[in-house]
Parts: C-alpha cells; sequence; structure tokens
C-alpha cells in the first residue's frame, strides 16, 4: 500500500482555499468590529463566534446532504465549488460594509481634522488607566489622560493656555506610533520606545480613543453595521456549505490505513494557504500600528485570489467520481488480500453499527477536536487584536511562528 501523494495534494486544494478564508477573517474582521465600528471586546467576541454557532447546525446537515448527493461530478465537488464562489462574493461585500463605516467615521477628513474631532468629544471618550491600582480611577476621560500625560496635572487644574496645548499635545501624539511613556513615581514621561516599563501611546491612548469615536458614530447611524452583519452571516453560512464535504473528500478517495498520512498532508496544504495569506498581510501592512483603520479592499481582493486559484486547481486535477471507485476497488482487492481486515471493509460499505468499543472512541476523538478547537479559537479569534494592542507586534510575522510548527509536525504525527 503506498499513498497516492499527487492526488493527496490535489484533494487538498479544497482546504487550502478554506484555510486561507479563515486566517483572512480570524484576523481582520475582529479588527473591522473594534476599530471601525467601535464595538466593545464582548460585542465584537458574539458577533465572531456567530461563525461557530452556525457551524454547530449548519455542518452536519451538508455533510448529510452531500453524503446523498449523486451527480457526474461526485458528492462532495458541486459543494465545494459553489460554496467557494459564494463565499468569495460575500467576503468581498464585507469589505464594501466596512468601507461604507470608514467612510463615515473619517468623513474624508485628513488626519489633523480627524483628531480635531476626536477631541471635541473627548469629555465622551473614556480611555483606561494603564496604571490602575486601588484607589485610582479605572477611566479617565481622553481629555483628562492626555492632560495628565503631558502635564501631570488633572485637565481642570489647568488654565485655558495650558489646556489648548495639551489640545495640540494630543494632536502631535496621534501621528507618533512609535512613542511610549511611563509612569514613575506617581508622575507620567514620555519615553523612547524600550524603556522599561513603557506603554505605547497609539495603542494604549490614540486607538482606544478612535474606537470610542467610531462606536459614537455608529449609534448616530447604525446602518452600516446591520449591513455588515448581514453580509458577514451570508459569508459564514457560503462557507458551512462546503467545510463538511471538502473535509469529506479525502477519505472518499483514500483507503482506510493510509488516511492519516493523507490527513497530515491535507493539514499541510491548510497551513500552506494560512501562510500565503499571513505573507499578504505583511506586504499589505495590515499587522502595522498606523494601519488599524485602513481599508482592506485590496488585500481581500488578494486572498479571494487565492482562493479562486485553489478552486481552478482543484477542478482541473481532481476527479472525485473515478478516485472514489478506484478507491473502492483497491479496498476489495486489498480485503481479498487479507492487507485489509473485512470488518473496515463492511463499516465503510454498509454502515454497519459501531461495536460498543468504537462508539467510546468515536465520542473521545470527538471530545479532544471540540476541546482543540476551544483552545484553538480563543487564541485565533482575537489574536490580531491582542498582537497589536498588548504585543505591539505585527500579528501576520508571529502566526507564521504557529504555521512553522504546523509544518514540522503535522507529517510525522501522521506517519
Amino acid at each position: 500500500m503506498k499513498l497516492n501523494y499527487k492526488k493527496v495534494i490535489f484533494v487538498g486544494f479544497a482546504f487550502f482555499l478554506i484555510t486561507a478564508f479563515w486566517q483572512a477573517y480570524d484576523s481582520i474582521v475582529p479588527m473591522m468590529l473594534v476599530n471601525k465600528f467601535g464595538l466593545n471586546q464582548t460585542l465584537s467576541g458574539i458577533i465572531m463566534a456567530l461563525d461557530n454557532v452556525l457551524a454547530l447546525v449548519l455542518l452536519p446537515v451538508f455533510g448529510a446532504l452531500s453524503d446523498k448527493t449523486k451527480t457526474k461530478y461526485g458528492k462532495r465537488t458541486p459543494y465545494i465549488v459553489i460554496g467557494t464562489i459564494l463565499a468569495i462574493v460575500a467576503f468581498m461585500g464585507l469589505t464594501f460594509c466596512d468601507n461604507m463605516q470608514l467612510n463615515n467615521v473619517y468623513s474624508k477628513a485628513d488626519e489633523g481634522q480627524f483628531f480635531e474631532m476626536v477631541w471635541e468629544q473627548s469629555d465622551q471618550i473614556k480611555v483606561s488607566n494603564k496604571e490602575y491600582t486601588e484607589g485610582q480611577e479605572k477611566d479617565y476621560t481622553l481629555k483628562d489622560y492626555i492632560s495628565r500625560l503631558t502635564k501631570n496635572k488633572a485637565y481642570s487644574e489647568l488654565d485655558s493656555v495650558e489646556q489648548q496645548e495639551v489640545k495640540d499635545s494630543f494632536i502631535a501624539l496621534a501621528g507618533k506610533y512609535d512613542k511610549t511613556y511611563t509612569f514613575i513615581n506617581g508622575e507620567y514621561t514620555i519615553t523612547e520606545k524600550g524603556v522599561e516599563g513603557s506603554k505605547n501611546i497609539y495603542s494604549n491612548i490614540i486607538t482606544p480613543c478612535k474606537s470610542a469615536y467610531a462606536w459614537n458614530v455608529t449609534v448616530q447611524n447604525p446602518l452600516p453595521l446591520v449591513l455588515f452583519v448581514v453580509v458577514l452571516l451570508l459569508t459564514l453560512l457560503s462557507m458551512a456549505t462546503f467545510r463538511s464535504p471538502a473535509v469529506a473528500l479525502m477519505p472518499d478517495v483514500t483507503i482506510k490505513p493510509l488516511r492519516s498520512k493523507a490527513n497530515a498532508i491535507i493539514n499541510l496544504m491548510g497551513t500552506a494557504g494560512g501562510i500565503l495569506v499571513l505573507v499578504l498581510g505583511m506586504l499589505f501592512g495590515t499587522g502595522k500600528v498606523q494601519n488599524q483603520t485602513m481599508s482592506y479592499t485590496i488585500f481581500v481582493l488578494a486572498v479571494c485570489a487565492i482562493m479562486a486559484m485553489g478552486l481552478i486547481l482543484f477542478l482541473l486535477k481532481v476527479r472525485e467520481v473515478k478516485w472514489a471507485k478506484e478507491m473502492e476497488d483497491e479496498t476489495i482487492s486489498l480485503t481479498e488480500q487479507g492487507l485489509i481486515k473485512e470488518e473496515q471493509k463492511v463499516e465503510e460499505q454498509t454502515g454497519e453499527k459501531l461495536s460498543k468499543s468504537k462508539t467510546i472512541s468515536l465520542i473521545l476523538i470527538l471530545a479532544s477536536v471540540a476541546l482543540w478547537f476551544t483552545g484553538y479559537n480563543a487564541i485565533t479569534t482575537k489574536y490580531s487584536l491582542y498582537a497589536s494592542s498588548i504585543l505591539h507586534a505585527d500579528y501576520n510575522s508571529t502566526l507564521i511562528i504557529a504555521q512553522a510548527a504546523a509544518i514540522i509536525a503535522y507529517v510525522p504525527v501522521g506517519i
């Protein structure tokens, strides 16, 4: 028995385009929700959880539907083709809703004018006190926080000249992406990057105040957010139509003893899709602090082009009906030679009920997958926000570390 690596790689293009989509989706959608629409972490987290809620219902449904589907192209291929095309169209639609909100927030103003508008709402905008200890305020108004940062006084303690200086300082700091500050012996000091205990001004002050301003705009005109959520649901629905069929295709065309190895190759193909999107993110600067409110249209276009390329290669090379028949014939032949146990053949061809021990094994496997996704999603769903706001790093470059670990692990573990 020898695995046909070329065949598995071609089948893996379905997983390649799926992973490319989710890598882009998990990276930029949280940034859109928080930085463009001004949602807090809880509300944005609820929206980000929608794909998992939908998956609970839709993945089994479309998996079962594809099991019963019979076309000249096979059981899985029609779902993969239609689902991918719909997902590409919907994903592009998502960026138009994002751009609508972006235009509402910035109102075609340059950066200086924009921060003038933000300052006008500085009494309404709250900034988290990063030096909070018991007895202090947990949050300050933007006006008061900048005053403490530049004058070490509350804004109300300043005269009119000093208040104007505070405003000017805020607008000047708004463009300083690498400026940091420290809080030593009860006083704030603006410092250079790398000073022990320093905090990034842009991530800790400017980004939160931009987000708070965006939320005020969203409250006044919620239409872009409503449209965004509707298109988001359509995007997730499109992806749900073919995730299960795509995963099921590999075992449809691979004999049982070789499926672990084949699964490793499938995962490697997915990793390749993820890495490609991360590299694109680095090229387009999606993870840079100064680009947290950028338009993602060109980036998403590039990701959709990768998905389309994966689909085209899949269609050109995969012959689902032929390969599935070859797998069945090979299974029968190897069974007759005694190289595959009869029980494997019977279970696959008749759908016979699993024994008690195998049912327990199945439940444990499903539980391990559920726990793995719980941990994995807890990181990936908000990692782009965490990297930019807490680590002050490009999430694209740091996530490549995870992809490198996957490349090293998948094949040996599969073997």
